[in-house]
């Protein structure tokens, strides 16, 4: 049993018979009151997200979970293929277990989380951020715009991303993974 003093972002704990993953948590000392954790939960079966407020010294069951490299491999419909880098075992998780599924390029490492009860995966962790290809964009015409005008981009794993009018057809940019939002333009 852990307390709301061990609450950290990723991890993950029995709630309403149910495994969340914290993605959010914010201490809370109100000027009268007692203390509280405000917290934002993710489910790791269905993928829903809630919010939910635990009392300071509030006990919470947390579950033991092994971090591992995993290597993306292909998908197929909804279910991804992953194969550990360490002893070449390959699982397959759905759509709904991954974050940022559009974002994830043939051969990206990632952490998946395993339950160590019952050797399951929980939920997968990208990288902080990926470099892909723009593989269609419309040109950026100069002079018609005001102040940080973007346009929308594709990139090569499908996924649509807001960029600068300055990025073209080619261009390998950098995507921050949990907004899915253009950081910058990287040169080779």
């Amino acid at each position: 049993m852990a307390s709301t003093s061990d609450i950290r972002k990723g991890l993950c704990i029995r709630y309403n018979h149910d495994i969340f993953k914290i993605i959010e948590f914010l201490h809370v000392k109100p000027g009268k009151g007692p203390a509280f954790v405000r917290t934002k939960l993710k489910s790791v079966t269905t993928g829903k997200v809630i919010d939910n407020t635990f009392s300071s010294g509030h006990k919470i069951e947390d579950v033991r979970v092994e971090t591992h490299t995993f290597q993306y491999l292909y998908s197929d419909g909804d279910t991804f293929h992953f194969m550990n880098t360490s002893d070449y075992n390959q699982i397959t998780l759905q759509k709904s277990t991954l974050d940022a599924p559009e974002l994830l390029k043939e051969g990206e490492n990632v952490k998946i989380l395993i339950n160590s009860e019952d050797s399951l995966p929980l939920s997968v962790d990208m990288p902080a951020s990926v470099i892909l290809e723009v593989t269609h964009t419309e040109p950026g015409v100069k002079g018609n715009t005001a102040t940080n005008a973007t346009k929308p981009a594709t990139v090569e794993t499908g996924a649509r991303v807001n960029v600068p009018l300055f990025i073209n057809e080619g261009d390998k940019i950098k995507i921050e993974t949990e907004k899915g939002s253009y950081m910058e333009r990287i040169k080779e």
